[in-house]
């Protein structure tokens, strides 16, 4: 007899966990004891659905590593037990939980789905019911005995991406994410639709997780017009270990002397610079044009198409897991989790 599928819900706070107080009109996060009385249609699953919720629960506004290594925590004591989980979030921050636990968690096997709404549970057009119920059935779905999509995702308004691949674009519409240099791994209609190929595959290794984060990062967005004392100020932060330089296109930054100087001189002392693209389709493509090449002299390590969310997090883990400063370029140039297409 095939053992019941076994699925564990994390609340960790967002809009989909709330509900209107019928009195004062209030936002309140429910209680996911009584989850099945705000969705009942989760009691006609054939699998078992568990949950556990934050408490106290927590705005996506303050996400941190220190709730990343929470949540990853509680998936390593409770791999054993489930077949896969789903975790309710914020959306405003999801993409950067998602991408964090995807360099946290190596040698995944089960899926673990990040989802959220829109509008509160309790709202009548609330987008929170799909997203959570589609969510469920791509965390306890198998094929031959082994998860569909062993990966960490997001899940929103029938599309499923790669949880390091994807940002939040919209904060009205249902549709609030995309994956601007990936496809989906799968479409909800009539049925799941997934994208096998682009689903990346299990190790078959065992599980290991990485906690370690370390926050001594920033972010450095160009603009026209942008002063050598803001610049020489954000590469100064004392303490600072590596930076996002979010460049124009593909990969271009300003040739003023000072700017290049600027930038070699942090590089010189250690800092780690890393190229992200403003863009959000496209791909980092330095010594293209002449307004790269400057950056690739003095050492700026190429971001490719990766994401701002997967970047810094990228950053903070490699950062925070002692590698060598020769081994945090290297890994910050291949795709670990994949994060990104190196071409």
């Amino acid at each position: 007899m095939t053992k019941q599928a076994e699925v564990l819900v994390i609340y960790t706070g967002g809009t989909i966990g709330m509900v209107e107080d019928s009195k004062s009109g209030a936002l309140n996060p429910f209680d996911f004891d009584h989850l099945s009385k705000q969705i009942p249609e989760i009691n006609r699953f054939d699998f078992k659905i568990d949950s556990i919720s934050f408490d106290p629960v927590i705005d996506s506004s303050d996400m941190s590593p220190e709730i990343w290594v929470q949540l990853a925590n509680i998936i390593k004591d409770k791999y054993e037990s489930y077949d896969g989980f789903v975790i309710l979030h914020g959306s405003d921050t999801m993409a950067y939980t998602a991408s964090a636990l995807s360099f946290m968690l190596e040698n995944l096997s089960k899926p673990i789905v990040l989802t959220g709404s829109q509008l509160p549970i309790g709202k009548i057009r609330t987008d929170g019911k799909e997203n959570f119920i589609t969510s469920l059935e791509i965390a306890a779905a198998k094929k031959d005995g082994k998860a569909i999509v062993p990966e960490v995702s997001v899940y929103f308004e029938y599309q499923l991406y790669r949880g390091n691949r994807t940002h939040k674009f919209n904060a009205e519409h249902f549709e609030a994410f995309r994956s601007a240099n990936y496809p989906t791994l799968a479409q909800a209609g009539v049925e799941i639709k997934y994208n096998t190929p682009a689903i990346y595959p299990s190790s078959g290794q065992e599980l290991r997780v990485f906690t370690n984060f370390d926050p001594a990062v920033t972010m450095l967005t160009l603009f026209p017009g942008i002063s050598r004392d803001v610049v020489h100020a954000v590469l100064n932060i004392d303490g600072l270990k590596g930076v996002l330089l979010e460049t124009f296109g593909s990969g271009n930054a300003p040739t003023y002397p000072w700017f290049i100087e600027e930038i070699q001189n942090a590089i010189n002392n250690g800092l780690v610079v890393y190229n992200v693209s403003q863009c959000r389709g496209g791909s980092v493509k330095m010594g293209k044009y002449e307004t790269s090449i400057n950056l690739l002299k003095a050492g700026v390590i190429s971001g490719y198409d990766i994401t701002r969310e997967a970047a810094i997090t990228k950053l903070m883990y490699l950062l925070g897991n002692n590698y060598s400063s020769s081994q945090v370029k290297k890994y910050l140039q291949t795709s670990l989790r994949g994060e990104m297409t190196v071409k």
